[in-house]
């Protein structure tokens, strides 16, 4: 939201933050894809700072000791069902079904699996490349 003083747009910093986040992430800036190739390279769940910091405020991350960010990388697309083998199933047919659950909610459960002494607030998007997605969960101590 731009608000107009005397010919010049003023923002606070967290606007400026958000708008050059999202712009990264829209044009794929350089930052942005060598980011997400070190991602890549990363095991699947990670305790890390966050990406967004003014997004993790938002949703009710603090920088506590309390509060633990953890990234996931979530599989992108349609869960492959495996073929039938050994005759004809006439109920294991079909190759694609839709996993009724956002990417976002399996994000949110992987990392609770992997952190089980803490409960998840909340998770954003942070990137995405061709077959995987990523999160970044804000975990709360119990």
């Amino acid at each position: 939201m731009l608000v107009r003083n005397n010919g010049d747009f003023s923002m606070g910093a967290s606007k400026y933050i958000t708008a050059s986040f999202e712009k990264s992430a829209k044009e794929r800036s350089d930052v942005y894809r060598k980011r997400v190739s070190t991602w890549k390279k990363q095991a699947t769940i990670n305790r890390s700072e966050p990406t967004n910091p003014i997004r993790a405020r938002a949703l009710g991350y603090k920088a506590t000791r309390d509060f633990v960010i953890a990234r996931v990388r979530v599989k992108r697309g349609k869960r492959v069902r495996p073929k039938a083998d050994l005759g004809r199933k006439p109920g294991k047919t079909r190759k694609f079904v839709e996993p009724g659950k956002s990417l976002k909610w399996i994000a949110m459960q992987k990392a609770l699996r992997r952190f089980v002494n803490m409960t998840p607030i909340n998770a954003y998007w942070v990137g995405e490349e061709g077959s995987n997605k990523y999160y970044e969960v804000i975990l709360k101590k119990k």
